[in-house]
């Protein structure tokens, strides 16, 4: 006789909220771990993360939860929109968890708890040979996990692809990198060709206490709920939030390079919009969150370079950074400002690359990634691939492995497939832009001081639905067409032609 299918539902969801509460656990020492937690504790929390990891996926492949999830799935035709979704979700991830064997799981999920502040150590040290044995362990799991997690439709590299997006194969993620390189490496030479203007102003120091001031500032201009979310310091910028009630990002500051502090807060402030948008009903459930990584990175994308590096957005904002810095820009005017944190040049660092360039930095993640998921490239071989490819696409000579190699927090937790998402996030930010730009004047808008009419569009068409659409669906709703390139293609090309011209 077959269950009420309210009473499955119900246990489900009480199952549900007692695996949350493992997560939450987990996440709060990640975060702990990556902002202020002591580094003389690193195996200590280690060997928790290793004990909470175990329960956690103890629980979560239990054959009760196997067989209620496996009900419930088969039964998805009675269930209500949201839960069908909501149970098609679980159990495409149960059944990749159940691939992997428990003891390969935690030991994987103990080597992450470590490799981060390990990462991080090597970097500030310039010593790839510190990082090397650990990359190479995290390299072994995930090709591991790849083997176990293939499918007739998804092999290799596309498996790792699709968990960050969903749907995108390496052969879309080629078509796209093709039409960029067609179309952007002739144009981004043409600009780097040109007589390179000085901004001496962006090289001068900058007290640390008031570029933190600034980024306070900033949360109130995008509107960042505090009491639903805070900010810290970290090696490298990320957003974290277990639901939209919880949403935490962190920054980085350096006295000689101010845009990077400034640039950060933005983009890591567009995650975080994005979260905290979010319908809180989806809160108790696996959909609450942003739907895809290529969406998510779309919505820092879209905050920092299309609203935070626009003239309309400095007109009202520079004034601030006068005030708080008076003898390193009293002399400067807006436009030249934006003149400056708009300058294209080939560069080192992704996170601080402009945003003409910035692609070409995913391209060498993206081919790096793929060689090493083919096995074509060694841990030992990585440095010198990564200073190739750069001087390929980039014409830049890479100086150490701190700029290198190094510079990325990505691999050291085992984020591979994850880059790509980058450039197709900047790519749907473009489309989304001219859709937005269809009902209402952005520039205009921001004139207001803040951007409440921006975040309000972006909530409607795509914030507040979570991840109960793909990024595929909204991007057609918000847009009233599927993905096309060509929109970011030509935002850039208008841009930088008329900063060039």
């Amino acid at each position: 006789m077959k269950r009420p299918i309210s009473e499955l539902i119900k246990n489900y969801q009480d199952k549900m909220q007692f695996a949350r509460a493992f997560r939450y656990a987990l996440w709060m020492i990640g975060w702990d771990t990556e902002t202020e937690a002591p580094r003389g504790a690193l195996e200590e929390r280690s060997i928790h993360v290793g004990t909470l990891s175990r329960e956690l996926h103890n629980f979560s492949t239990s054959q009760e939860m196997i067989d209620l999830v496996q009900e419930l799935f088969d039964r998805k035709d009675e269930l209500d929109s949201l839960m069908h979704t909501e149970i098609k979700k679980t159990h495409k991830y149960l059944m990749r968890q159940l691939k992997v064997p428990v003891d390969e799981y935690v030991e994987y999920q103990m080597l992450l708890s470590k490799t981060q502040t390990i990462w991080a150590d090597a970097k500030n040290n310039n010593d790839y040979n510190a990082f090397k044995p650990y990359l190479e362990k995290i390299i072994f799991f995930k090709q591991k996990m790849m083997s176990y997690w293939q499918t007739d439709t998804l092999q290799g590299y596309d498996v790792l692809l699709d968990q960050f997006e969903e749907g995108m194969t390496s052969t879309e993620y080629d078509e796209f990198f093709v039409a960029l390189k067609k179309d952007l490496v002739p144009f981004v030479k043409g600009i780097t060709s040109l007589p390179k203007q000085e901004f001496s102003f962006l090289n001068q120091s900058y007290d640390i206490d008031k570029q933190k001031a600034f980024s306070h500032y900033i949360m109130d201009v995008l509107m960042f709920d505090r009491t639903r979310g805070l900010m810290k310091e970290s090696e490298h910028p990320y957003t974290s939030g277990m639901t939209s009630q919880d949403v935490r990002w962190t920054n980085h500051f350096h006295e000689k390079l101010i845009t990077s502090s400034i640039f950060s807060a933005i983009h890591e402030l567009g995650h975080a919009t994005y979260e905290q948008q979010c319908n809180p009903d989806l809160d108790k459930t696996n959909l609450g969150g942003g739907t895809s990584m290529a969406m998510h990175e779309s919505q820092s994308r879209f905050y920092e370079n299309i609203v935070g590096r626009s003239f309309a957005f400095w007109n009202v904002h520079f004034p601030k950074v006068q005030a708080l810095f008076p003898s390193q820009l009293k002399d400067v005017t807006v436009e030249e400002w934006v003149k400056a944190v708009n300058q294209v040049e080939n560069s080192l660092i992704r996170t601080e690359a402009d945003e003409l360039t910035y692609p070409l930095h995913i391209m060498v993640r993206y081919d790096i990634e793929r060689a090493i998921m083919k096995q074509e490239l060694t841990v030992e071989e990585l440095p010198q691939e990564w200073n190739r490819l750069m001087k390929a696409y980039l014409d830049i000579d890479v100086p150490s492995d701190r700029e290198g190699i190094l510079q990325d927090v990505h691999w050291s937790s085992g984020m591979f497939g994850y880059f790509p998402t980058y450039a197709l996030g900047s790519a749907y930010a473009a489309q989304i832009y001219y859709a937005m730009k269809r009902d209402f004047d952005v520039e205009d808008s921001l004139a207001s001081g803040n951007t409440q009419a921006i975040n309000e569009w972006l909530k409607q068409k795509i914030h507040w639905h979570g991840s109960t659409k793909t990024a595929k669906q909204l991007l057609l709703e918000a847009t009233n067409e599927p993905f096309n390139p060509q929109y970011y293609i030509e935002y850039l090309k208008t841009k930088y032609q008329s900063i060039y011209r």
